[in-house]
């Protein structure tokens, strides 16, 4: 049985001494956190991704950040705008005061909801679309986007007549035509410098 004054006891019998406990100190070793770093490779990627499977997320995985950002982007340039129209309006008609503040807030509110749930709307269709295409076809490249981006324009304006559904398809195919180019720009270098000789 052993006591508390024993001779293998690190901290009772050291106790009050300055070196005697970093001198006679051993660390604890465990059997897990022994290991040689040579068996972890350094240049690992960053996410595991199984076997077979994509390396970047899906149409569907980006339409849930896309939708919202898109509401953002919607609420924040249509409260922008109502406070501009809200500061002509409350001005020419000589409000102050609390008044001025409510009808302030009023166009922001009223200019801003609208403004995201257009926005809103029309990234939902798109990323409907989207999902749709990827999973028709079985890949996802810049087709699926001008496909995607002219059919939301069409549907979207399909209500207002065929000139401004037509209109709305020309909006959307431009627009990703243009998105397909910029983020296509590194394969459109490679090719104007390709040289047949």
């Amino acid at each position: 049985m052993s006591s508390l004054n024993d001779s293998n006891d690190v901290y009772s019998s050291n106790y009050g001494s300055t070196s005697g406990i970093a001198a006679n100190f051993r660390p604890f070793s465990s059997p897990y956190l022994n290991y040689d770093p040579g068996y972890i490779p350094q240049n690992q990627p960053e996410f595991i991704f199984l076997d077979g499977g994509s390396k970047q997320r899906g149409r569907f995985e980006l339409a849930f950040g896309q939708i919202g950002g898109s509401c953002m982007i919607g609420a924040t340039f249509g409260g922008a705008s109502g406070f501009y129209n809200g500061l002509k309006a409350t001005t020419l008609a000589g409000q102050t005061g609390k008044l001025r503040r409510t009808q302030l807030l009023n166009h922001i509110m009223k200019k801003g909801s609208a403004t995201a749930n257009t926005f809103g709307s029309v990234a939902v269709i798109y990323s409907a679309f989207g999902v749709f295409l990827s999973w028709a076809r079985g890949t996802d490249d810049e087709i699926n986007t001008v496909v995607a981006a002219t059919a939301t324009g069409c549907l979207y304006k399909s209500t207002a007549g065929l000139r401004r559904c037509g209109l709305g398809g020309a909006v959307g195919f431009g627009a990703s035509v243009l998105y397909a180019l910029w983020n296509s720009r590194d394969k459109l270098s490679s090719l104007r410098q390709f040289n047949p000789a």
